[in-house]
């Protein structure tokens, strides 16, 4: 299994490099991607889930980039899709079928596509695909979320924010995925002393988990620009005291570091304010989920942002951060970019295959830069085109790539 955390953690840098080491030499006539004709010297198995809504569309677009990338590297791949969340609800009856957390923890990655949609959202919560995707991360052990949001040059004038605010922001949220709100106890409904119902969860962190994720963000950003901002709410929550303590602490062991701390209000106020002062966030799994999201919106389109979630061993998850869109699915309007990144990060950090990574980050700049976008990133003076044909230019431009020289 090759997701270990302990090996990926001494190489994380900022996701996107744009001075990459590959360049775009003419693209070859439309229809005409060649493959290596090498035998493969390494592989891999990927588990690969759509999921719902238009994550089919979008992990389509990605297998097929995954693997001329990987050819023109001398790599093949085994891919094993498996179902989840709602798909898995309709078809077998529960959110994440045994089969399918089986079949992930014996792959080197997994590649997921979106999960939820309005069919189920009735459903009781034991039975909802959003449980899906918890039990999954679960399952996988996965503990540390890494969510990059950088403002490309191609894309500066999508973002809603102020060209001179949203310009050069390069920023990576490192999010807790494991504990906190979404998974402690005890949680449920109940009555109070005036017999009125109500609802209950708890937010509560051990050391170790506290520990474990300070380290993978320290690490982060002394591979980053040095700078690592912790958000809690410690003037109000004991969880968050504790939080900052031991952040405080691990500190220490990372004098290279700059470390600061913010209040999640004043976190998110300063994200849309002034995002360039961040370089690396560490935060707890609620304010994570909320900050990365918002983070998101500063790039543009939360179609374009990608996601690693590491443990300590085994296999990675690896996905776009939006959801599954069921108002455009099966129209052939999703951006599968996101997704497309999202399997560059499943190269570089789980499986330690830079140079393919490389190959999928240059041909998204350059297909970019030749001016094809989806929906939600079009702007007057480029093409408007579709989930395929993004994918296919993507593919073009990953063909075009030669290798720079030195």
């Amino acid at each position: 299994m090759a997701a270990c955390l302990q090996l990926n953690a001494k190489s994380l840098r900022p996701y996107f490099p744009l001075n990459s080491v590959f360049v775009s030499k003419q693209s070859p006539k439309p229809g005409r991607i060649r493959c290596a004709t090498s035998t493969p010297s390494k592989r891999y198995t990927i588990t690969l889930l759509p999921g719902d809504g238009i994550g089919r569309e979008i992990i389509s677009v990605a297998t097929n980039v995954l693997k001329l990338a990987g050819s023109l590297e001398g790599i093949e791949f085994k891919f094993q899709e498996m179902p989840v969340g709602g798909a898995a609800l309709d078809l077998i009856g529960v959110p994440l079928p045994e089969e399918t957390l089986s079949t992930a923890k014996q792959s080197d990655a997994v590649l997921l596509g979106a999960i939820g949609g309005y069919a189920w959202d009735k459903n009781e919560k034991h039975l909802k695909p959003e449980t899906g995707l918890l039990q999954l991360r679960a399952g996988l052990k996965v503990f540390a979320n890494l969510r990059p949001a950088t403002v490309l040059p191609q894309l500066v004038d999508a973002s809603t924010l102020k060209k001179e605010v949203a310009e050069g922001v390069d920023l990576m949220v490192v999010r807790e995925l494991t504990g906190g709100i979404y998974f402690g106890k005890p949680r449920g409904f109940g009555k109070n002393e005036k017999g009125e119902e109500i609802g209950f969860n708890t937010e509560v962190y051990a050391t170790y988990e506290i520990d474990r994720i300070a380290r993978v963000a320290f690490e982060t950003a002394r591979k980053r620009h040095g700078k690592l901002c912790s958000v809690d709410k410690a003037n109000v929550l004991e969880a968050s005291i504790l939080w900052r303590n031991r952040v405080t602490a691990i500190a220490s062991e990372y004098p290279d570091v700059e470390l600061s701390h913010m209040y999640v209000d004043n976190a998110a106020m300063q994200l849309v304010r002034n995002p360039k002062q961040f370089d690396t966030i560490v935060t707890n799994n609620i304010f994570g989920d909320i900050l990365s999201d918002e983070a998101s919106m500063i790039t543009g389109s939360i179609g374009m942002l990608p996601s690693a979630s590491l443990g300590e061993s085994g296999p990675g998850l690896f996905e776009p951060i939006h959801g599954s869109a069921p108002d455009i699915a099966g129209q052939d309007k999703a951006n599968p970019l996101a997704t497309v990144l999202s399997a560059a990060m499943l190269l570089k950090y789980g499986l330690g295959e830079e140079d393919a990574a490389k190959r999928i980050e240059a041909a998204v700049l350059d297909t970019l830069s030749r001016g094809y976008r989806t929906g939600d990133i079009h702007s007057a003076g480029n093409k408007l085109v579709g989930c395929k044909e993004m994918g296919e230019e993507v593919l073009k431009s990953v063909d075009s790539q030669v290798p720079a020289p030195v």
